[in-house]
């Protein structure tokens, strides 16, 4: 076996992106937290930040995502600092369709040529000449996707961006998307109680397409917070890594990406790869979603 193979994080299984070779596995890490406060400036720590990179990548993660809204710069410039020259196989995703004020506030856009520069910035911090992954970032179900994903197209045709992705989209943003070009991953707002892209999900993995779900302990009830606390603690375990097991337990197309500016956090995360459920602890989590 290759060390990728023995790794903590191969303990989450492989997933490998339609119509393409590139696989990851399916524990990658988020960067965002290893900007400032609000995801706006340095961090605290920057050695530890650096630090907390190099040690995911040991464990075994391939797939980092990250944006050069987050900082704005910093995620990007510290992956560079802490990674480059880049393993093989370490695969960058972006996301882009956003920016910062001075006053940290997330101002949208989706322009052809802000959209275009943004993803030139992204290499340019990362140190790389064109992107696996780019994830066009919308912002909410009444927005035009069609336009900027024709601009996301003419990137990959002229070599900036192999593979698109979309991010917070509904179902019929998705389908626009897909109509103009290939998408290989949904990143959207789901977890053990957020479940409104249930069918969205289930419709992704008979195409092959990956789903990434982002805050994975948010918007939970007192109610649901105690009950995945109980079995948690009946497994000797933490909630955040219940948390993680039960959506790599959820669907074998759905890749978490838990960020940190930890390295005992990431250890946590990353070991949730390992925690599998009886059916009936699997059922007991299932039914949080209803006890909000």
């Amino acid at each position: 076996m290759t060390d990728a193979e023995t790794s903590p994080a191969a303990a989450a299984g492989r997933f490998t992106f339609p119509g393409t070779t590139l696989g990851v596995s399916r524990m990658g890490y988020g960067a965002m937290q290893l900007a400032g406060p609000h995801v706006f400036g340095p961090p605290k720590d920057p050695d530890e930040a650096r630090a907390v990179l190099r040690q995911a990548v040991a464990l075994g993660v391939d797939h980092i995502d990250t944006s050069d809204y987050y900082g704005p710069h910093v995620t990007n410039q510290l992956i560079r600092e802490a990674l480059s020259p880049y393993p093989a196989g370490l695969v960058l995703v972006t996301k882009i369709g956003a920016w910062r004020d001075a006053d940290g506030g997330w101002i949208l856009e989706r322009s052809d040529d802000f959209l275009k520069r943004s993803v030139e910035d992204n290499l340019e911090r990362l140190g790389l000449d064109r992107m696996p992954i780019v994830n066009l970032r919308m912002g909410g179900p009444g927005d035009d996707i069609s336009a900027p994903m024709r601009a996301m197209r003419a990137m990959q045709d002229e070599g900036l961006i192999d593979h698109i992705g979309v991010s917070t989209v509904s179902t019929d943003q998705l389908a626009a998307a897909r109509g103009i070009a290939p998408v290989v991953c949904v990143q959207n707002h789901y977890n053990l109680v957020h479940r409104d892209d249930d069918a969205m999900i289930d419709t992704l993995a008979e195409d092959g397409i990956a789903y990434v779900p982002y805050f994975p302990l948010g918007g939970f009830s007192p109610l649901q917070s105690a009950g995945l606390s109980e079995l948690a603690a009946e497994l000797g375990t933490s909630a955040q890594k219940v948390a993680l097991a039960w959506l790599l337990a959820r669907s074998e197309n759905i890749l978490v990406i838990p960020g940190t500016s930890s390295r005992r956090h990431l250890l946590d995360n990353v070991d949730a790869a390992r925690l599998r459920f009886t059916p009936q602890q699997k059922a007991r989590l299932d039914g949080l979603a209803s006890a909000g």
